[in-house]
């Protein structure tokens, strides 16, 4: 969002267009749990956020991560509303992909990640990459 708009929650947001990539767990999230916000679907984030710095449209809606880097890049945007986790459309957290038959690389990947868990390493690397 434009840092001169405060919404706080998805209500301040009715009858506003809020870009997201199309398909998209965000998409369906808005379109399902929100219907009076105007959905502007887009084939990238890159042209949403082309669309919101031109005035187009009123906000941009993604993954923490991401928004978080265009933050960085876009002094002139600032964050929108609470931080939403449903976990009926995002998950509980992040995940690494793996092939089902490859056992071997999925318990080595699971065992480096209670470890750096354990020793705090996985923390850091969460407040570094997604803060709150």
């Amino acid at each position: 969002m434009p840092k001169k708009d405060t919404y706080k929650t998805f209500t301040d947001l009715k009858g506003k267009r809020i870009g997201m990539e199309n398909g998209t767990t965000h998409q369906k999230y808005l379109q399902d749990k929100h219907p009076e916000v105007k959905t502007v679907a887009y084939d990238s984030y890159q042209n949403a956020i082309i669309d919101l710095k031109n005035g187009r449209i009123d906000g941009v809606f993604g993954d923490t991560a991401v928004v978080n880097e265009w933050l960085k890049t876009n002094p002139q945007l600032g964050p929108a509303t609470e931080k939403v986790t449903d976990p009926q459309y995002f998950g509980t957290g992040l995940g690494i992909a793996v092939r089902p038959d490859n056992k071997a690389l999925l318990e080595k990947l699971n065992d480096a990640l209670a470890a750096i868990k354990a020793d705090g390493t996985y923390q850091k690397i969460s407040d570094q990459w997604f803060p709150q």
